[in-house]
């Protein structure tokens, strides 16, 4: 089959690869000018199954309240006059019992698990190199009730395979010595050794050139204007190129892999995705003291932060603002993630150097991705990964090259069926 793929971020890109090893004619459409310039281009870096507790838990409606109006605060919902961000918030308020979250972490941790073997088995057939480490994940908690609130979901990740061990503050020193410096704060700690780290961005590029080799065609430079549906299914693609010359563009199937701006796309024909932007930030500084850096990647959940090493760079990541389509830096929440950075590895990274980004992560209220097939029968999604896309990313991509070809996925999983 032709397949069109919307998108060149890590679920496009990823996506693309596994319908051209599956025999498909591939042609892959973003508007930037090289693949991972938006979302997937400077996120935390983890391939994190153990991330698995969603925004919305039993404790989240609370925090939230709490941080209502700080700048600085992990979670933010900035309130809009905007009918599809409280439409949002309302079903995000439905899934924080604790049915719905022992749930949601069940169908994170079952594509997180796939997903990581999957990136692994790619990375041995491919060669593939992006500052990766395979140093495990630690969770650490500066508070005891914080702490005390892990166990529960940990026990849940670990009776569905995946090994997040409750260890106390001196073990976590000793896997990870850069947490010396705050010892005396540490609660506890959470580990697991199976996940890993690495450039998603780096990744992402070093795969688009593989699937070029392949006979995969980027058409990068592309805005994607619309969808046309004709008797029931997808009859082309509108896109403007470079130079501002419209086309139409057909195929056999197309997926739908376009982040935040996935519902935009599908609600003209009817489809109303729950999916809404999260900006997230991110600081990537030079490493200033290797002594005082961490090697191991890290998980800061009172703050809502990771912790990568991407080389001679760290990265950290993370906060979440809800507030519409807008990529404006704010300095404040900037500043909080190097103040937090400062508190904990004092002179660690370059802080002279750091590089801010802000990016969009197309949130679902449940922090279960949306992948399969939509109601209209030749469109697949593959999108609504929040933070989470490049944890998920070679599963997804693989499920969804999968369902496109009339093939059973490999795995349990809320997928989408018309």
């Amino acid at each position: 089959m032709q397949v069109i793929v919307l998108g060149a971020g890590l679920l496009g890109t990823t996506s693309a690869h596994f319908l051209r090893q599956l025999g498909h004619d591939v042609t892959v459409i973003d508007r930037q000018a090289a693949p991972a310039a938006e979302t997937s281009f400077a996120n935390g870096g983890q391939i994190s199954v153990s991330h698995a507790e969603p925004w919305a838990n039993p404790s989240a409606p609370l925090k939230v309240l709490q941080w209502l109006g700080k700048e600085d605060a992990p979670l933010l919902f900035r309130l809009r006059a905007d009918p599809q961000q409280w439409r949002w918030g309302l079903q995000f308020l439905r899934e924080c019992t604790p049915a719905r979250t022992r749930h949601n972490i069940a169908q994170i941790v079952r594509l997180g698990t796939y997903s990581r073997d999957t990136l692994q088995q790619l990375r041995r057939d491919l060669g593939l190199q992006y500052d990766q480490r395979t140093q495990g994940i630690l969770h650490f908690y500066t508070s005891q009730k914080e702490f005390d609130a892990a166990e529960a979901p940990a026990a849940q990740m670990r009776d569905l395979g995946c090994d997040r061990r409750v260890i106390s503050a001196d073990e976590a020193v000793r896997l990870e010595p850069a947490l010396r410096h705050i010892r005396p704060q540490l609660a506890g700690a959470t580990f697991t050794s199976e996940d890993e780290s690495g450039d998603a961005r780096q990744f992402t590029l070093a795969l688009a050139e593989r699937c070029r080799q392949d006979g995969v065609r980027f058409l990068m430079g592309h805005h994607v204007m619309a969808l046309r549906e004709v008797g029931g299914r997808i009859d082309h693609v509108e896109v403007t190129d470079a130079d501002g010359a419209f086309q139409r563009l057909r195929a056999d199937a197309f997926v739908l892999a376009m982040g935040s701006f996935s519902p935009l796309l599908a609600q003209p024909l009817g489809i109303r995705l729950p999916i809404y932007p999260a900006k997230g930030y991110s600081v990537t500084m030079p490493v200033k003291d290797a002594a005082m850096a961490h090697q191991v990647s890290l998980t800061d959940d009172e703050y809502k932060l990771v912790f990568s090493r991407l080389g001679d760079r760290l990265r950290i990541a993370g906060t979440a603002e809800l507030n519409g389509y807008s990529r404006d830096l704010n300095r404040v929440r900037c500043e909080a993630i190097v103040r937090r950075t400062e508190q904990l590895f004092p002179g660690a990274g370059d802080t002279a150097q750091a590089q801010f980004w802000t990016g969009l992560r197309p949130a679902t209220p449940s922090n279960v991705p949306i992948i399969g097939q939509s109601r209209v029968p030749n469109l697949f999604l593959n999108t609504g990964h929040g933070t989470l896309g490049w944890t998920h990313a070679c599963g997804s991509g693989k499920s969804v090259a999968r369902i496109v070809s009339g093939l059973a996925p490999e795995l349990e999983f809320a997928f989408t069926r018309p």
